[in-house]
């Protein structure tokens, strides 16, 4: 391990991350918030002062290689969300250290998770600083800084290490590049949520606040009903289609700007992510019938609960706990399937489900005809064996964890749907579950030591667990691996 160049990294890195802080000082300025102001003016001086002495030290060498990355990864996302969390603390908004570290990761992981009981009490500057963070984590803290910094040849290892999914490719020959491109497209599509919320009567400050959240997949409201406080159609389709098209794998976007239109069309996964949006929406739809008594209505409520779902954003137009039982299992499922690979979506990916299907079909095969040659292909190309195992491993290492965390939360006591769709959904990234975690209530109910083991649920969903794991294995800090 070489710790001088991580450390070296992470002095940048924080050092960049201190001036996030800025923003939402000055929009607590502009509403005469000077407590909140305060707040995050202090966080971001702190966080600048403690990054100077990592700044000057010079690595005997400039090799990272994973390992390095994977560190750097998990450590930053476990310090961005403790110095996120302390504006909250400061500012006496959330006094709680505990719950304001919640809510910290909870934003960052764009989870969406909530421990507030009143959203509306919190300061302007609060509910744009909870929002910001779902902006800044949908696409990385990391990949901000790489858009940032000088190129370096160690930006991919970066990048592989923070970007979800089972591949990351390049858009562009640099890392730096990529992360320009990527953080360039995030900005514009965010942008024209704004305009076309703004568009259909929403506030200036409302529309800044649901696109981050929409751009993020993350879903943090600000007002009490969610969503649903705005009752506007128009509102709800505008949302919905973003949240699907954040849902989407970023290269998508990067090849439509290039016209390379038949790879978009011949993307499997782009393909079974509309299809699966689709016939949850038809079933959903036909299924909540009754209780809307018309058609539209009853597409309108289910095409957004199912895009936001799915993408793992977590908002609400409806309270789907008072749905039927077989649309509830639906979404459910929807939230271990989750958005596509690449995308600011959580969930498993449907990637890894194509590659998991794909794989179990070669198997079968292989039982019926021995002496066939059957290979796991995408885009019509072999997929690396590598890869492949790679999908099963995290699908092993998901399960487990998933199983690991509703054994400890069940000690709280729940009912077993509350308790094991609150670990689903925290591992996800989406935000609401269904029972006493629903998406009209919230998870301020859970002891400190449930919080915390839902909140290491939320880092290890976000970062796909490698990185955080890898923290805490002893050979990984060795110079020798």
């Amino acid at each position: 391990m070489n710790k001088t160049l991580v450390f070296r990294y992470l002095s940048k890195m924080t050092l960049a991350g201190s001036l996030i802080f800025l923003l939402p000082a000055a929009v607590s300025l502009f509403y005469g918030e000077y407590n909140a102001a305060f707040s995050f003016v202090v966080v971001g001086a702190g966080l600048a002062v403690l990054s100077l002495p990592m700044m000057f030290s010079k690595p005997k060498t400039n090799d990272m290689y994973a390992r390095e990355s994977l560190v750097i990864v998990a450590i930053l996302w476990i310090v961005f969300p403790i110095a996120g969390a302390l504006p909250f603390v400061i500012s006496g908004e959330i006094p709680r250290f505990i719950d304001a570290l919640f809510e910290s990761i909870s934003g960052f992981t764009t989870t969406g998770s909530t421990i507030l009981t009143d959203v509306e009490s919190l300061s302007h500057g609060m509910l744009f600083w909870r929002s910001f963070t779902h902006w800044i984590g949908g696409m990385g803290i990391l990949v901000l800084a790489l858009a940032v910094f000088p190129s370096s040849k160690d930006s991919m290892y970066l990048m592989r290490a923070e970007c979800p999914g089972p591949q990351v490719g390049k858009l562009v020959p640099k890392g730096k590049n990529t992360a320009v491109y990527m953080y360039s497209i995030y900005g514009v599509l965010t942008v024209v949520t704004v305009i076309l919320l703004c568009a259909g009567g929403m506030s200036m400050f409302d529309s800044v606040c649901h696109a981050m959240g929409t751009a993020g997949t993350g879903g943090f409201g600000i007002k009490n009903a969610g969503v649903a406080f705005y009752d506007s159609a128009y509102i709800d389709g505008v949302i919905t289609v973003m949240m699907l098209l954040f849902g989407v794998n970023f290269n998508i976007f990067y090849l439509l700007l290039i016209r390379r239109f038949k790879d978009v069309f011949k993307n499997l996964e782009l393909r079974v992510y509309i299809i699966i949006f689709a016939v949850a929406t038809l079933f959903i739809g036909a299924n909540i019938f009754s209780i809307y008594g018309a058609a539209g209505k009853s597409l309108r409520y289910a095409a957004f609960q199912v895009a936001s779902v799915m993408t793992t954003t977590g908002f609400a137009t409806a309270d789907f706990n008072l749905w039927p039982s077989f649309s509830q299992t639906i979404l459910v499922a929807l939230m271990f399937i989750g958005a596509s690979a690449g995308s600011t979506g959580g969930g498993f990916k449907v990637q890894r489900l194509i590659i998991v299907f794909k794989n179990t079909g070669k198997y079968f095969k292989k039982l019926l005809h021995p002496k066939s040659v059957n290979l796991v292909t995408s885009e019509d190309k072999a997929m690396d064996t590598d890869t492949v195992h790679g999908v099963h491993s995290y699908l092993g290492i998901y399960i487990f964890l998933i199983m690991v965390s509703t054994l400890i939360i069940s000690l709280d006591n729940k009912d077993f749907t509350t308790t094991f769709t609150s670990v689903v959904s925290c591992f996800n990234n989406i935000g609401p579950g269904i029972g006493g975690v629903g998406p009209m209530e919230n998870f301020s109910f859970f002891s400190d030591f449930s919080k915390i083991v839902l909140s290491m649920d939320m880092l290890l969903g976000r970062l796909e667990c490698l990185p955080m794991i890898i923290l805490f294995v002893p050979s990984a800090w060795k110079k020798k691996f």
